[in-house]
């Protein structure tokens, strides 16, 4: 049956106060949550030595931060670098930033709701991007997947030949237009993004699509080999309001991820 659901509807999603990247924001608090966000996402698996997260400048919607190119688990705030919405480094004082940034500065500028950016290579979604297999929410924690997560084909813009890489910003804008209103989108063979309107929640949902990943290919496995044909996943209605009550929880988990890092 086809979807009813507008997936715009994971954008309005009113967050606490304090875990939204409001005007009251200091761009300080602002850099060192974008570098404790990094660690986390490497410190649970989500990012490896690859991987980036990025959120819009409180003050100028035309910027946003991301760190300069490094290992995603020993970003500190002061590897934290200025870009424009064309992808373009500012003031990097020899400092440069990934080559898939454009990933970051396109999905900015087509999605004004949008303040914060994941891209991972989380192994659990490649082979949703390979296969056909929808992905969809198994669990009331990633219920914001919505009914349709889209995947981005690079051959569609290139051809057979690329080396799969976001690497400057008409490949982005193909990306973001893929996306369009949905909260991720999956790369074919390169992994996904994941799109929040705070680094908190960006977090918290880059996490539960690996989740879900994992979960939903295994009780694909347990369903098929019993014969039941699909698992049970979400309805329409319990994916919106699950996504909801979680965003009003993301605190929680985030003070818990934060807790474990380890000390750079």
């Amino acid at each position: 049956m086809e979807s009813t659901l507008d997936p715009s509807f994971f954008n309005q999603i009113n967050l606490p106060a304090e875990a939204t990247n409001d005007m009251s924001t200091s761009i300080s608090q602002l850099k060192e949550d974008l570098a404790i966000a990094n660690q986390i996402l490497a410190n649970e698996g989500v990012f490896d030595g690859f991987g980036h997260i990025s959120v819009r400048h409180p003050d100028n919607p035309e910027r946003f931060f991301i760190a300069r190119s490094m290992a995603p688990a020993s970003v500190t705030a002061q590897d934290i670098v200025e870009c424009d919405l064309n992808g373009d480094v500012h003031d990097a004082q020899g400092r440069k930033s990934y080559l898939e940034r454009f990933i970051h500065s396109a999905i900015f500028k087509k999605r004004p709701d949008v303040n914060s950016v994941v891209h991972s290579h989380s192994p659990a979604i490649i082979p949703f991007g390979v296969t056909g297999a929808r992905l969809r929410p198994i669990c009331h924690m990633s219920g914001f997947l919505g009914s349709n997560v889209p995947t981005f084909e690079i051959r569609n813009t290139l051809g057979e030949s690329s080396d799969m890489l976001i690497r400057n910003q008409s490949i982005g804008e193909s990306l973001a237009d893929t996306l369009g209103q949905n909260t991720v989108a999956l790369l074919r063979g390169h992994g996904n993004v994941v799109v929040a309107n705070s680094i908190q929640l960006a977090v918290f949902r880059a996490y539960y699509t690996e989740g879900n990943a994992k979960l939903q290919a295994e009780a694909m496995r347990m369903s098929f080999s019993m014969g039941a044909g699909e698992p049970i996943y979400l309805s329409e209605d319990e994916a919106r309001n699950s996504a909801e009550t979680n965003a009003g929880q993301v605190e929680r988990p985030w003070n818990v991820w934060k807790s474990k890092l380890p000390k750079l």
